[in-house]
């Protein structure tokens, strides 16, 4: 019997336009979109629809990217595909909370927004950096890096693509360090700071703060953490994973591999691009993979999934 998973992407595949179609096709878009707006205090679907520069800052990308792809999850949930386990990497975990029944759509949406501010102020512009590093093991990048101090590692996307995080000074150093130990090319990313980083910890902090003023409700499904990745079932977890989330590496490969042990077989990234995808061609090849981030998709991947059933 197939075992579906939604998975959610994060900050760095929003483009402008995401959501529109949805909008325009959709009531249950509509109304997630204008009710989200109502509570916001920008023009989210000005950001969202439009070529607004807004949308490339993190204190509106985030809220914008969780309002997208959850305006898609309506929708899939709408032609009766549900899953039954969801994850997202780093701000893609909100959408997956809300899908699961923990979070309020507008709660997750207004929590991102106050996240990306707090990410955004917790270190001046310009002295962290983060970078990718390509065709490396994580071991032999934890490795090349122990030494360097005030570098870590943010991200395990796929084997052969891992994220480093931490002052610019000295992600420009293990930069050099893992040319030399053998990595095939390093990626500076486009990001104003030095995010899933300890310096990020007072920020993390504050964040649970925040999280501790809204109600999180009884799990429908479980979700798999980025900072565990492992499976979670209990709500009295998920205040602590997410702060905790801000300043700690996301494991996303792990996480797809412990849905994948878990006996999940066929994945839906939900959401703007196609980067979890991508990442699953390397993670692994013999499960099956959509993607939903434009109104076409929703046939193709609701015929798909029917066939199967």
């Amino acid at each position: 019997m197939r075992k579906l998973a939604f998975i959610y992407p994060g900050q760095g595949a929003q483009k402008a336009g995401m959501g529109a179609d949805f909008y325009e096709n959709s009531h249950m878009a509509r109304e997630l979109f204008d009710k989200a707006e109502e509570a916001l205090d920008f023009e989210l679907k000005k950001v969202c629809f439009e070529e607004d520069e807004r949308l490339n800052l993190t204190e509106y990308t985030q809220p914008a990217m969780v309002a997208a792809c959850l305006a898609m999850t309506r929708v899939l949930v709408e032609q009766g595909i549900r899953p039954d386990i969801t994850a997202g990497l780093s701000l893609g975990e909100y959408a997956a909370l809300a899908a699961a029944g923990a979070l309020e759509e507008k709660d997750a949406i207004l929590l991102v927004r106050k996240r990306g501010i707090l990410m955004e102020n917790a270190v001046p512009a310009g002295t962290g950096a983060m970078s990718a590093v390509l065709g490396m093991t994580g071991e032999d990048v934890e490795k090349a890096i122990r030494e360097i101090a005030d570098v870590t590692i943010a991200n395990y996307n796929c084997p052969g693509q891992i994220v480093i995080t931490g002052k610019a000074a000295a992600v420009k150093d293990a930069a050099e360090k893992l040319k030399t130990a053998g990595a095939k090319r390093i990626v500076p990313l486009n990001v104003s700071g030095p995010f899933h980083s300890p310096f990020l910890r007072t920020a993390g902090e504050e964040l649970k703060k925040e999280i501790e003023k809204i109600h999180i409700h009884s799990l429908t499904i479980p979700y798999v953490a980025n900072v565990t990745a492992k499976k979670v079932e209990q709500e009295n977890e998920i205040c602590d994973l997410l702060s905790k989330g801000v300043y700690s590496p996301v494991k996303w490969q792990q996480s797809v591999e412990c849905m994948i042990e878990d006996g999940v077989d066929t994945f839906i990234e939900i959401g703007p691009g196609r980067t979890l995808s991508g990442f699953m061609k390397k993670i692994n090849s013999q499960v099956t993979m959509h993607y939903i981030s434009s109104w076409e998709d929703v046939k193709k991947v609701a015929d798909a999934i029917s066939e199967k059933t």
